[in-house]
C-alpha cells in the first residue's frame, strides 16, 4: 500500500490549484471516499508548504480510479491536447491516411464548435484543408457543413490574422527595448488592452497580448495595468477556460513577477513554487524567477539549494538568455553565501566558454555578480582587466535608459581603481556622490542604490561618510 500511495502522491505533487479546483466544481462522484481523496488533492494543491497524507486506509483501487479520472478529465480540456490532435488531423488529411473514425471526430468537432478556441486559427485552417479533400472526393453533404462554418468565421478569421501579424510587429519593440536598445514600447499597452478583452480574438493571441504586457510592465517597471487582467484570467482557468499545464506554469511566474514587484513577497515565493511544480521548456526560467525573489528576501540557502537542483537543466538549454541568467543568480546565490572563490571560478569557466552569448544575452546581470565576487576577493587587477577587455564602461552607458538600472559595474571599477591606486580618494568620493545626486530625487531607485552603497561600504568603507 504504501508504495501504491507513494506514485499516487507523486501523481497528485504535479496539480495545480486550477487543475485542482475543476475537478472538483465538474466532478459528479457518488462514491464519498474519492471525493474525500480529491478534496484532499485539492488541499495539498493550494497548500504547497504543508502536505497531509493521504489515508492508507481506504481501497488502493479508488486512488487507481482517481488518477485515471484525474487524467482524462484534464486531458478533455487540455488546448495543448487540442492542437496535438488538429496536428494529427492535418497529417491525416494531407496524406489521405484519415480513417472513418477520425473524419466523424472532426465533423463532431465542427458541429459542437464554440467560438472562439483557443486554437481558433489553428482549426480554421484545419478546415480549409478538409474542405479541398472533401470536394475532390464529390462528398456534398459533408462540403456543405465545412463550407457554412468556414463562411461564418471567415471574418474573425481575417481579424485573428491581422491581430497576429501586429503582435510580431509589437514584440520587436518590446524586446528591443527589454535587450537594452533604444526602443520604447509603452505606446502599444492600449492597442494590447483591447486585444486581451476582444471576445473575437482566440485565447492563443488573447495570451500572446498578456505576455507582451508583462514585457512592458517590466521595460518601465509599472505593474498596474496587470492586476485585473490576471485575476481576470484566474476565473478563466478555474472554469477550466484556455486551460492547459504548460499555461498555468507561464501565469503562475508571471504573478511572481506580480506581486514581487508589488512587495507581496509571500504570494510571489507562493507563485514561484507552483510555477517549478512540473518541469516543462520554460523550467529554467521560472527557477531563475523564484531564485531572485529568495535572494531579495535573503533566504540566501533556500535560494542555493534550488538553483543547485536546476543544474542538469542548465547544462542541456539552448536558450541563453536563461543560461546565462541561471550563472548569474548561481554567482549570486553562492556570492550571498560567503562563498566568494566558488563563485569567481564558476563564472570566470563560464565567461571562457561562452563570452559572446554573455554580451549578446543578460551581460549586466552576469558581470554586476561576477565583479561582485571579484572585489569581495580583493582581485582587483583582474576585475579591471575584465572590464577594459570585455568594454563594460561602454555597454554600462548605452544601458543606462533601463528602468532597473543601477550603476553597480561603475563602482565597482572606481572601487578597483582607488584599491589599486589609481585614483585618488577624493576622485573617488566625488564620483560616488555625482550618482548619489542623480538619484536624490528618484523615489523608487534610491534606496535600491543606498542598499547598493551599503554593501559596497563592507569592502570600500571610504564611501560609509556619503551614507
Amino acid at each position: 500500500m504504501r508504495n501504491q500511495l507513494q506514485k499516487f502522491t507523486q501523481f497528485a505533487n504535479t496539480l495545480l490549484p486550477h487543475e485542482t479546483e475543476y475537478l472538483l466544481a465538474t466532478q459528479q462522484f457518488q462514491d464519498e471516499k474519492r471525493l474525500e481523496i480529491l478534496r484532499l488533492v485539492d488541499y495539498n494543491a493550494h497548500h504547497i508548504e504543508q502536505f497531509t497524507p493521504y489515508d492508507t486506509g481506504i481501497d488502493k483501487r479508488k486512488y487507481n480510479h482517481l488518477k485515471n479520472w484525474i487524467r482524462e478529465r484534464l486531458k478533455t480540456v487540455d488546448v495543448d491536447e487540442q492542437f496535438n490532435w488538429m496536428l494529427e488531423m492535418e497529417q491525416q488529411i494531407a496524406t489521405d491516411t484519415i480513417q472513418t473514425a477520425e473524419e466523424k471526430e472532426l465533423l463532431r468537432a465542427i458541429r459542437s464548435y464554440q467560438h472562439p478556441a483557443f486554437f481558433f486559427t489553428k482549426f480554421y485552417e484545419l478546415i480549409e484543408q478538409y474542405r479541398h479533400f472533401l470536394l475532390i472526393r464529390l462528398r456534398y453533404a459533408d462540403h456543405q457543413l465545412v463550407d457554412e462554418f468556414l463562411n461564418t468565421y471567415r471574418e474573425d478569421y481575417r481579424h485573428n490574422k491581422g491581430v497576429n501579424e501586429k503582435l510580431h510587429e509589437v514584440t520587436l519593440d518590446i524586446v528591443g527595448q527589454y535587450s537594452g536598445k533604444q526602443a520604447e514600447s509603452s505606446q502599444w499597452t492600449d492597442w494590447l488592452s483591447e486585444v486581451f478583452y476582444d471576445e473575437r480574438v482566440d485565447g492563443l493571441n488573447r495570451y500572446l497580448a498578456l505576455v507582451r504586457l508583462v514585457f512592458i510592465s517590466h521595460n518601465y517597471r509599472k505593474y498596474d495595468l496587470l492586476r485585473e487582467k490576471f485575476d481576470h484570467l484566474d476565473r478563466q482557468f478555474s472554469r477550466g477556460i484556455y486551460y492547459s499545464k504548460r499555461l498555468l506554469l507561464n501565469y503562475y511566474s508571471n504573478r511572481l513577477m506580480l506581486h514581487s514587484n508589488f512587495r507581496e513577497y509571500d504570494r510571489a515565493v507562493y507563485f514561484g513554487y507552483l510555477s517549478i511544480r512540473s518541469k516543462n521548456h520554460d523550467y529554467l526560467f521560472y527557477v531563475n524567477n523564484l531564485c531572485a525573489v529568495l535572494l531579495r528576501l535573503q533566504r540566501y540557502q533556500e535560494a542555493l539549494q534550488l538553483i543547485q537542483q536546476a543544474s542538469p537543466e542548465a547544462k542541456k538549454t539552448k536558450n541563453f538568455h536563461n543560461r546565462v541568467g541561471y550563472v548569474a543568480f548561481y554567482m549570486e546565490a553562492l556570492n550571498k553565501n560567503g562563498l566568494y572563490k566558488n563563485a569567481e571560478g564558476y563564472g570566470a569557466s563560464f565567461l571562457k566558454a561562452y563570452a559572446r552569448e554573455v554580451i549578446q544575452y543578460r551581460w549586466h546581470l552576469f558581470f554586476s555578480v561576477y565583479l561582485e565576487a571579484l572585489v569581495r576577493r580583493g582581485q582587483f587587477e583582474a576585475l579591471l582587466r575584465t572590464a577594459q577587455k570585455y568594454k563594460l564602461p561602454e555597454l554600462d552607458k548605452a544601458y543606462r535608459s533601463n528602468a532597473a538600472y543601477l550603476p553597480d559595474i561603475p563602482l565597482y571599477i572606481l572601487g578597483a581603481e582607488y584599491k589599486e591606486g589609481l585614483i585618488s580618494r577624493k576622485a573617488l568620493l566625488d564620483s560616488v556622490r555625482e550618482y548619489l545626486e542623480q538619484y536624490q530625487n528618484d523615489g523608487e531607485r534610491l534606496p535600491a542604490f543606498k542598499k547598493l552603497l551599503m554593501e559596497i561600504k563592507s569592502w570600500l568603507p571610504e564611501v560609509a561618510t556619503l551614507l
